[in-house]
């Protein structure tokens, strides 16, 4: 119970590798706020978690909406208290990043950056002064292995996520809040799964690039955000953690 009577944020909870980290840490004592755009999908995981006897919030947010996620936090402290953790996992991804590098596709560049990148920074700004009155927090930053493998727009938006974790770990560290970041391989998303699926031969050509020879698990991307929001990672801040089976580090 290393999250007990702690405040967790998750955006993009409602589903995916969202929902299972809030399964996760409310499996280890913390309330729940989920932000996430599908108000249903929030819900459902409120009320997953409320059979396992932990107390969860839905907002309706959108991460690149400065208004709303400061009624999201706002809400959340009303409610229990404070905020001690922010997981940015809310973001555009896998067949919706896959833009061109044109002028034409200028508009969806502007909104896959507002989401992927400025969202992230809108969060942790909202949640610092709360995280700063309860003595400090963490923040995660959901990356991904395509920032180290010119996986295209997408993988230039992770990149740039990267470097804003390096700075709010810099800026932030004087309010005792560390900043780490987790860039996974495919995991068994159902999103992902189904991307997979519709692409004939993915996983072999997946499983071939990995060090290790099975498909990520989510459980594997909530092993290390537990990790890196205890107090077991207290001297780890700044990094941005590969968990994708060895794929970025196979030698060729």
């Amino acid at each position: 119970m290393r999250f007990e009577d702690k405040t967790i944020v998750i955006t993009g909870g409602g589903a995916g590798i969202g929902r299972r980290y809030a399964h996760r840490f409310a499996s280890e004592g913390a309330n729940v706020v989920i932000a996430d755009l599908d108000v249903a999908a929030g819900e459902r995981v409120v009320g997953e978690l409320a059979t396992l006897g932990r107390a969860a919030l839905s907002c309706e947010t959108d991460v690149t909406d400065h208004v709303a996620v400061v009624s999201m936090v706002e809400r959340g402290v009303e409610l229990f208290g404070g905020i001690d953790v922010l997981v940015n996992n809310a973001g555009i991804h896998l067949q919706h990043a896959q833009l061109a590098f044109t002028v034409e596709a200028l508009p969806e560049w502007r909104t896959l950056l507002d989401v992927n990148l400025l969202g992230p920074l809108v969060c942790a700004a909202a949640c610092r002064p709360h995280m700063a009155a309860r003595g400090g927090g963490s923040i995660i930053n959901h990356s991904s292995m395509a920032a180290y493998m010119g996986g295209g727009a997408y993988g230039v938006s992770k990149l740039a996520l990267n470097a804003l974790t390096v700075n709010l770990a810099a800026e932030f560290g004087p309010d005792h809040i560390r900043v780490n970041g987790i860039a996974p391989g495919f995991a068994d998303s159902e999103a992902a799964l189904e991307f997979m699926s519709e692409r004939s031969g993915m996983e072999d050509w997946l499983l071939n690039g990995q060090v290790i020879k099975r498909l990520g698990r989510m459980d594997d991307l909530a092993d290390m955000a537990l990790f890196l929001c205890s107090a077991e990672a207290s001297f780890v801040t700044g990094q941005t953690i590969l968990v994708d089976g060895g794929t970025v580090k196979k030698p060729f």
